[in-house]
């Protein structure tokens, strides 16, 4: 098969790599790609939003399936664009994908679906959450425990858009919990947990994620099924009555309560950099999965082995106000030499140097027999990569590892 990777980011490079490995390919190509994703297949210079570009590029090189990663398009309808012309797409439709475009929506289907999910508050106090309706880049949730933090809340979530969303705050263990799905049937992947606060012990804003692992002590094969009958299930049967099936991979976020799991959130795509984390333990061909998927005759045969990863993400210095351009970045080579996969999050070429190019940079992944021994690869390899206002969190899974439970 000759397969499209749409989107650029550390997402997508572990998409690229898994897909890399499978018998069933014959061609792999990106827009737009990254330096990570050349060394895998042939970028192209075409933006993920450019529906009409993508097309003409899937006819170009005779495309046979299109893996799209990040979620504006999906929102936008690419998947859409794609299947009308008869192009085989990885993601869910436009209508479907508002399940993460618009929280509101996706809270009516959760209703109508009979799923736990926090509540939703007519007015504004302390504890809550406020979450901009719309894409946010993973950016657009604040926790607010006092007064001053609800007032910076809601002005940072109104930056997002009109709508704002006010919830209760729920405690508990949170975790994201993937399925890949035909728009019927459903097949989960290993949970994972990642820590979207900037600094160390879940301090500061939040982010896109500064680093994930799977698996999640205490959840199970038995547990995680009952996971998705309680939660994706009903969600997918509610979308297909509505007569907008998903078709993709249908991600919840969840907080597992003492009263129970409760949705946080649903996300169209592959999560990052959970993603990351997931697929470097997954045995069996993903091509066929996803091509599964696609055209409605969903059969996995994907298996999680028995083992772990962590996934560290190195930013910039400025993260997450601002991004970082062009500083020179070294040691990615004897990172990887130490045992580590190291995914290109945002990087550029400049002649024959590797250099920033975005926010999150790169993402550092080692898997080992247990959580501790993933995390000592991990890090171990960070420590050999170096750039200019370097930025990372030092606790990615540490709590995991000692054996106790993140609240």
């Amino acid at each position: 098969m000759r397969v499209l990777v749409v989107g650029s980011g550390g997402r997508e490079h572990a998409l690229a790599w898994k897909l890399a490995q499978s018998p069933r390919l014959e061609a792999l190509h990106a827009a737009p790609g990254n330096p990570g994703i050349a060394r895998l297949g042939e970028c192209h210079p075409v933006r993920a939003g450019d529906a009409e570009g993508l097309l003409a590029l899937c006819r170009e090189l005779g495309v046979d399936l299109v893996v799209i990663g990040p979620e504006a398009p999906l929102v936008a309808g690419l998947a859409d664009t794609l299947r009308h012309a008869g192009v085989a797409a990885f993601g869910p439709s436009r209508a479907a994908a508002r399940i993460e475009g618009s929280k509101s929506f996706a809270k009516d289907v959760l209703e109508a679906a009979g799923v736990p999910t926090a509540a939703q508050l007519a007015v504004a106090r302390p504890p809550c959450v406020v979450k901009a309706d719309g894409l946010a880049a993973g950016k657009g949730v604040f926790v607010c425990r006092t007064q001053e933090e609800l007032d910076r809340g809601l002005r940072a979530a109104a930056e997002f858009g009109d709508e704002v969303l006010i919830e209760e705050l729920v405690e508990g263990e949170e975790i994201s919990l993937f399925v890949l799905t035909d728009g019927y049937e459903a097949t989960p992947l290993a949970p994972a947990q990642d820590f979207k606060q900037i600094g160390d012990a879940d301090t500061g804003p939040n982010t896109g994620g500064m680093g994930a692992y799977s698996p999640v002590p205490g959840l199970g094969e038995s547990e995680v099924d009952e996971l998705v009958d309680t939660v994706h299930r009903p969600v997918l049967a509610e979308l297909a009555r509505r007569g907008t099936p998903f078709t993709g991979l249908l991600y919840a976020g969840l907080m597992l309560t003492d009263d129970g799991p409760r949705v946080l959130e649903f996300n169209c795509r592959f999560g990052d950099p959970e993603t990351q984390s997931i697929l470097p333990r997954l045995e069996g061909d993903l091509l066929a999965a996803l091509a599964g998927a696609a055209t409605g005759a969903l059969d996995s045969g994907l298996i999680p082995a028995d083992s772990a990863a962590v996934t560290v993400v190195l930013a910039a210095g400025d993260y997450p106000e601002r991004g970082d351009s062009g500083t020179p970045i070294e040691g990615v080579g004897e990172a990887e030499a130490a045992g580590a996969l190291v995914f290109h999050a945002g990087t550029a070429r400049h002649g024959r140097s590797l250099v920033t190019n975005g926010g999150r940079i790169l993402n550092v992944t080692a898997v080992g027999d247990d959580l501790v021994a993933a995390r000592a690869t991990a890090y171990d390899a960070v420590g050999r990569i170096s750039f200019s206002g370097m930025r990372l969190r030092n606790d990615i899974g540490l709590a995991a590892a000692e054996g106790h439970v993140r609240g």
